[in-house]
């Protein structure tokens, strides 16, 4: 893709613009979308556009950002355009606090991880229908920790295979409560196809903006390339992304769990949900021990 053909022909080029995500790392597949960032301070939602037979996805960004979340997706952002050096100066100061940044990130993840474990025990309690669900978040947002701790920017694409070569230490040891819980020893094609077709669904609820015709594509291609357990783990991840967007309407939304049964591929056994929630819970705490004391 010729990005400042695609920037211009687009009018993004009346603020800065930069070019992140995998197309800019080592991190990279043939199903991978462009990441364009424009630093117009809209709070838009990301507007997805095929070009050259490729998906751009359009995402608005703040110069006076503060999230680490945010600015973590902003390192090492390739700069399309920036007449003013704003963005130039904001990615230095991006890379000055690049660790701080990370561990930011990272005990923010593990406290959301906390946060699902609590409301999974809840809702067993209450027998209420999105049990299984949080559980699902609270080890996706595990994962999320410990890939920041290692300076891993978040790629629900990549991420499972990065966390799979991280060199064994005290923390990583715990890769292996994501693995237990989040469901990958299930991944097949046919219910890979099933799940697919939810997490389509429910993107086009939440998202919609098109963000399906990225999955399907990038479902072909874990499938294609028998990468089965990282496209379970990439659709779980998409769905606990939608999922907490929605997390506070939930009680107006009960006919959600019709498709994120299927979508998030999610246990039934209350007692098994109880269980995990529990080992995650147990992670989180001692990653957090771990990381307040070094």
């Amino acid at each position: 893709m010729d990005v400042k053909k695609f920037v211009e022909e687009n009018g993004l080029s009346g603020h800065p613009v930069g070019l992140g995500g995998c197309r800019v790392s080592d991190l990279l597949f043939d199903s991978c979308d462009y990441d364009f960032f424009i630093f117009d301070g809209k709070s838009e939602p990301d507007k997805i556009i095929k070009y050259d037979d490729e998906f751009a996805i359009i995402h608005h960004a703040s110069l006076s950002e503060t999230l680490s979340y945010k600015l973590l997706q902003y390192d090492q952002i390739q700069i399309i355009h920036d007449e003013s050096w704003d963005l130039k100066m904001m990615l230095a100061k991006i890379r000055e606090k690049h660790v701080s940044l990370f561990s930011d990130f990272a005990k923010n993840c593990l406290i959301e991880s906390q946060f699902c474990c609590q409301k999974t025990k809840e809702s067993i309690e209450s027998s209420d229908v999105f049990a299984s669900c949080w559980q699902k978040c609270a080890t996706f947002y595990l994962a999320n920790a410990i890939s920041a701790i290692n300076h891993q920017r978040s790629s629900p694409s990549h991420m499972l295979d990065l966390l799979r070569k991280l060199e064994k230490n005290s923390i990583n040891e715990h890769i292996s409560v994501v693995t237990q819980t989040v469901g990958i020893e299930r991944a097949t094609p046919t219910l890979l196809e099933r799940m697919l077709k939810s997490t389509i669904g429910f993107s086009d609820l939440v998202e919609k903006n098109n963000h399906s015709q990225i999955i399907q594509q990038k479902h072909d291609f874990f499938v294609k390339n028998s990468m089965l357990s990282d496209c379970y783990f990439y659709l779980g991840y998409l769905n606990k992304e939608n999922f907490m967007k929605i997390k506070d309407s939930l009680n107006r939304e009960q006919d959600l769990i019709h498709i994120l049964k299927v979508a998030f591929d999610v246990e039934a056994d209350s007692n098994l949900l109880k269980q995990q929630s529990e080992l995650v819970q147990k992670s989180c705490n001692e990653i957090l021990e771990i990381i307040t004391s070094a």
